[in-house]
């Protein structure tokens, strides 16, 4: 996709999937400096929110603590399992683009009546219902979107949690951020093969398979909204452990990062096995059709996912949809009022 073809430009979706090169490209990493020390002292953290505020920024945040190593007990679910916990102990990182979700707000309510210190929230407005009962609350810098698919927050959601880890462990990433904004510029303005677009469109289920780091996950829900396809995530391996039963030839999977490990597994039992047609979203050539994007070193699950991005815009084209006005997802999709 790109902005010089009107076919692309008319939509704000895509307007503000192409923001997210300046957003990574000129984020600075001091922005949570000051909460990340808290974050340190603590040795806790729960990052929480609802949909796209917590799927990709929430499970990259874990992986890339276990990743390093550090010294860190991190944690996520959804609001309202999270109002099951006893977080008390814990930093609560609260994310919620409008500032207005209900699930959200009510538990940073919960967390300022137990009189946790570390209520951190994360919005794209000023003054909002959540950060009424957070001690502190960060404004991301790209600004509110009007598409309802929430894209280029997704990622400054993601970047900003990435930069508490960074501020803690000592890490410098500012020299990184132009190469990996460059890495995906080019996932997002990539040719998709039409092959594949075709495939889609004669699929009753997509899938996205891949680790649990958000990646897979998010393009799943993205999808739905983007789409209006039915779609399912498949973590790891778990497309080998059941769920082929009930596949056919007409689904389709992407594997994102596929584990070449199981390569001939998936070739018995999926592609020969159910018929299922196999695309995988990697950094090199793999034995199934691949989607090729820049290896982006510690950015890569940036990329895969901004990849995956321009894959569903040219599905939803292809097939009609306004990009920018799912029939009955909402922007703001269960609202705080109070």
């Amino acid at each position: 996709m790109n902005l010089k073809d009107n076919k692309y430009a008319q939509y704000a979706l895509v307007r503000e999937m192409m923001d997210t090169v300046n957003v990574v490209a000129g984020f600075n990493q001091s922005c949570s400096k000051d909460v990340a020390a808290q974050v340190a002292k603590v040795g806790r953290a729960f990052f929480t929110g609802e949909g796209s505020s917590r799927i990709f920024p929430a499970k990259n945040a874990l992986r890339k603590i276990k990743e390093w190593g550090l010294d860190i007990n991190g944690q996520t679910d959804c609001s309202w399992q999270a109002s099951m916990y006893n977080l008390k102990s814990f930093a609560v990182f609260l994310a919620s683009n409008s500032g207005q979700t209900k699930e959200v707000t009510l538990l940073a309510k919960k967390l300022s009546e137990q009189n946790n210190a570390c209520r951190f929230g994360l919005t794209a407005n000023n003054d909002t219902p959540l950060s009424k009962f957070c001690t502190s609350t960060h404004v991301l810098s790209c600004g509110w979107e009007q598409a309802v698919a929430a894209t280029k927050s997704v990622v400054e959601q993601a970047m900003y949690y990435e930069s508490v880890l960074w501020n803690i462990a000592g890490m410098d990433k500012s020299k990184e951020l132009a190469s990996a904004a460059d890495a995906i510029e080019k996932a997002l303005t990539l040719q998709i093969p039409q092959e594949y677009v075709e495939w889609v469109k004669q699929a009753s289920t997509i899938y996205f398979a891949g680790y649990n780091d958000g990646v897979a996950e998010e393009l799943t829900l993205k999808t739905n909204e983007i789409t209006r396809r039915k779609s399912d995530f498949l973590e790891g391996t778990y497309m080998l452990h059941g769920i082929e039963e009930v596949m056919n030839a007409n689904d389709i999977i992407f594997m994102v990062d596929p584990i070449e490990g199981e390569t001939e597994k998936i070739k018995e039992y999926l592609i020969k096995g159910a018929g299922v047609r196999v695309v995988a979203i990697s950094d090199h050539q793999t034995e199934f059709p691949t989607i090729i994007v820049p290896n982006a070193g510690t950015f890569q699950q940036y990329v895969y996912l901004c990849v995956g991005w321009n894959l569903l815009v040219e599905i939803g084209i292809a097939t009609g949809m306004d990009l920018d006005h799912p029939n009955r997802a909402r922007k703001v999709g269960n609202q705080f009022i109070g």
